[in-house]
């Protein structure tokens, strides 16, 4: 008997301990296995929020929005009327609430709760971020005008979480000038303020609102600086010879956009063949041109530029005037030898006719003829002489000198060529 007793005393045994672990099981407590997370999602997408929770056994799990004081889910039913909240169960521990398109309202603290006695639960946050948008309602309207030497503020606002930020910048690149001090590239703030704005601020401002939660938007503000016309001519004065083309030109600065034109005698210039007219424009700025063709007496004067707005006017003068046209250099006389030989000939029969002495004297100037033996018969540089004390061979040297010019005036020509 008492061998008989061991195996069934050994098996009662461990009935009792498979027993014991049963109840021990079924009695033990749940509890949450890991905390909730705090989770981030953009306004409009989908988020979950998990809730493990060990040794759950009969008891129920329920999700409640704590801001709201509503209770979403109780077990696998959707308590709520808002079709955007479910919840599911993964056969396990993990109990998950879907909120899909997320609205700002959903932003808060959710409860995850288990109903036992005392009842147990825990928190988790819903981030819901919004990117930035710009209230045009609230802002300055997308183009203003303003006359220079007057303040102007532009003001951007924005909404969106977290609040964002407002830059400023100027579409071209150009710096900002900032209290008439400084100049910045990039101005941070709702509010713009430019002080005596001049022309060269005029032009595109950029609004932009970032907030880290893509996209960034911007809004693009033109500023408009108005002035009445200002005209100013490179050359006031300007000379061409007749038969020629001439161009005149004037430049201008106005805003808003001026009308302008040529005047000449009284009228008005309009483009014929006559006169070629043209415009270069960039912003506030444009260059005037007005080409003259086949000048002649009637059009050399006063030409007037003229421009004109809904601020002023003001014009710009040039006058044009005639200059002869440019002449050619004289051409260099070859002289020949038979020529020379002449003036030789003629030369030496004056002084074989004459009996009387002659003296030179420095009042009386003559050509001497001399041979150069690398470039043939040139003139060299007079040298004076002193004449005969009779006044009638003097004059008579005078007559003949005057004769010989006369008659051989390229030989004179290449003289003076070669003297000066």
């Amino acid at each position: 008997m008492t061998g008989r007793r061991g195996p069934f005393r050994s098996f009662a045994i461990s009935i009792i301990q498979i027993i014991t672990i049963i109840c021990q099981v079924l009695t033990e407590e749940p509890r949450f296995a890991e905390p909730i997370p705090n989770v981030t999602v953009a306004l409009g997408r989908d988020a979950s929020l998990p809730c493990v929770v060990e040794h759950l056994g009969t008891y129920k799990v329920a999700w409640i929005h704590i801001d709201r004081q509503m209770i979403l889910t109780i077990h696998r039913h959707v308590i709520t009327r808002l079709a955007r909240f479910s919840v599911s169960h993964d056969n396990a521990m993990t109990w998950l609430l879907h909120v899909s398109q997320v609205q700002q309202e959903d932003r808060g603290y959710y409860m995850c709760q288990v109903n036992t006695n005392p009842m147990i639960s825990q928190v988790g946050y819903l981030q819901v971020v919004v990117p930035p948008n710009i209230l045009d309602e609230e802002s300055t309207q997308s183009a203003v005008a303003v006359r220079e030497n007057q303040n102007i503020s532009l003001i951007c606002k924005a909404d969106g979480f977290p609040t964002p930020k407002i830059m400023w910048r100027r579409e071209d690149g150009q710096p900002i000038s900032v209290d008439r001090r400084k100049k910045v590239t990039v101005y941070e703030g709702d509010t713009l303020s430019l002080q005596r704005i001049s022309r060269t601020e005029m032009g595109a401002y950029l609004c932009i609102a970032t907030n880290a939660v893509p996209p960034s938007v911007s809004k693009r503000i033109i500023v408009d600086v108005e002035f009445s016309p200002m005209i100013w001519v490179p050359n006031q004065l300007v000379g061409a010879p007749a038969g020629t083309d001439v161009t005149v030109d004037c430049h201008t600065e106005a805003h808003p956009r001026a009308i302008s034109y040529w005047v000449y005698d009284s009228v008005m210039v309009l483009p014929t063949k006559k006169y070629a007219i043209n415009t270069e424009e960039n912003s506030y700025r444009a260059h005037m041109k007005l080409t003259v063709r086949n000048l002649q007496n009637g059009d050399f004067g006063n030409y007037r530029c003229i421009s004109k707005n809904s601020l002023g006017e003001t014009e710009g003068s040039i006058r044009l005037y005639e200059i002869p046209m440019p002449s050619t250099s004289p051409k260099a006389t070859e002289m020949k030898s038979n020529a020379n030989k002449e003036i030789v000939r003629r030369m030496n029969v004056t002084r074989a006719g004459s009996h009387e002495s002659v003296t030179e004297r420095p009042s009386v100037v003559r050509a001497q003829l001399d041979r150069a033996p690398d470039r043939g018969h040139v003139y060299r540089a007079p040298h004076p002489h002193q004449a005969s004390g009779t006044r009638s061979l003097l004059c008579w040297r005078q007559s003949f000198l005057a004769v010989m010019i006369l008659a051989n005036m390229d030989i004179i020509s290449e003289f003076l060529m070669l003297c000066f």
